[in-house]
């Protein structure tokens, strides 16, 4: 069992604590994202989206996944690190979306969840342990981390470019995975300390 460190405890309380302060209210129609130019759109929206969540398994996918590879990474890199990482990969799904949005690639609906930010964790995990054995569920099957990383863009990909599963904010995942990847890069580079 690993430990809980400080900053994935308190992005799990923010996130739980927001599902339930929200539960049966429309609030989560207010603090999700619309495009910008809708009437519904609100300059606070990019930040209050990624703690919004549709649904309980919506939630509990991604705080599980926080809680699975944000320990280790906070570990690795330091709390400051990573609350920047983690934030720099939820914008770069903000920003992704809004792409989309503005291109015509996605349905104009309202966006909301930590998805984006956890793209980025799976991310910089796979960066940082490219052979790790991760178990997936479905199907059953240890895969090593790039690869599990790449299936799961790739599915994303596919899914966004199809228009299948459109309910789901694909290019937001897109977006924070390829935000965490160029972070991991670029802080490897440049040995930048934060």
């Amino acid at each position: 069992m690993q430990t809980l460190t400080p900053v994935v405890k308190g992005l799990l309380l923010v996130n739980i604590s927001a599902y339930v302060l929200t539960a049966g209210w429309d609030l989560r129609l207010i603090l999700a994202l619309f495009p910008p130019g809708s009437e519904l759109f609100r300059w606070y929206q990019p930040l209050s989206h990624f703690f919004m969540h549709g649904n309980l398994t919506h939630l509990l996918f991604n705080m599980f996944a926080l809680f699975m590879f944000g320990p280790i990474l906070e570990q690795v890199w330091g709390s400051r690190r990573f609350i920047v990482y983690y934030f720099c990969c939820a914008l770069g799904a903000i920003l992704c979306q809004m792409l989309v949005w503005y291109t015509g690639l996605a349905a104009l609906n309202p966006v909301l969840g930590a998805s984006g930010a956890v793209y980025g964790l799976f991310v910089g995990f796979a960066m940082l342990f490219p052979n790790h054995r991760i178990m997936l569920l479905i199907p059953p099957i240890p895969l090593p981390a790039k690869y599990m990383i790449l299936v799961l863009v790739l599915f994303d990909l596919t899914l966004g470019l199809s228009g299948a599963a459109s309910g789901i904010a694909h290019f937001a995942h897109l977006g924070g995975a390829l935000a965490g990847a160029l972070f991991v890069l670029w802080w490897r580079r440049t040995n930048t300390q934060i």
